[in-house]
């Protein structure tokens, strides 16, 4: 009980409300724990947080209160996001896939309009990170927490050109070839 209070008189909460992150709550279950006078319980929540512009992450929190339980979840999602590289702010610059124990998600690049194709958990991230046009699908587990932490592992196997380019030691214009040179070829021809 002593270290609720020292959480709370961070200050923390209130600088962080001036980012403007987006939370939405996946999931809320109702666990027991066996003592001997019968069963205690508590909520866990899974809570995922962006900024929708390109930052995401997640969190898990139990307390014996619900409340309680999402601001722990929001808190620690908050400190553990990651930057994911967007294609012209709405979709993955490719396809990736991600696993995390039996869980396996396909998270493909769409063209614009194609809205977010996702299902549940899925869903909740690529609103968070500000992804409008996304295809994936789940394989294995509908366990959220693995769904979500298998998007995460394909959202971090994401790269864009610049990335690309820079751990090759190239130009981006490099990898891509010279457009305006390609396009007039093909006229003459």
């Amino acid at each position: 009980m002593a270290r609720e209070p020292r959480e709370g008189g961070r200050g923390g909460r209130d600088r962080e409300q001036g980012d403007e992150l987006v939370d939405k709550l996946v999931t809320i279950n109702r666990v027991a724990k066996v003592v001997k006078g019968g069963r205690r319980f508590a909520f866990a929540a899974l809570v995922v947080v962006g900024d929708q512009k390109g930052r995401v992450g997640y969190g898990a929190g139990k307390a014996r209160e619900v409340p309680e339980a999402i601001r722990k979840a929001t808190e620690r999602a908050r400190r553990n996001m990651i930057r994911v590289p967007l294609k012209e702010g709405r979709t993955l610059h490719h396809d990736a896939n991600g696993h995390f124990g039996a869980g396996k998600v396909v998270v493909r690049a769409a063209e614009a309009g194609t809205g977010i194709i996702a299902g549940g958990p899925m869903r909740a991230v690529f609103e968070s990170l500000g992804v409008s046009d996304v295809v994936t699908k789940s394989l294995g587990t509908r366990n959220p927490h693995n769904m979500i932490k298998a998007t995460f592992d394909a959202l971090q196997r994401a790269s864009s050109p610049r990335q690309v380019a820079a751990r090759r030691g190239k130009k981006t214009f490099e990898i891509f070839g010279r457009r305006e040179q390609s396009e007039g070829e093909g006229a003459n021809v």
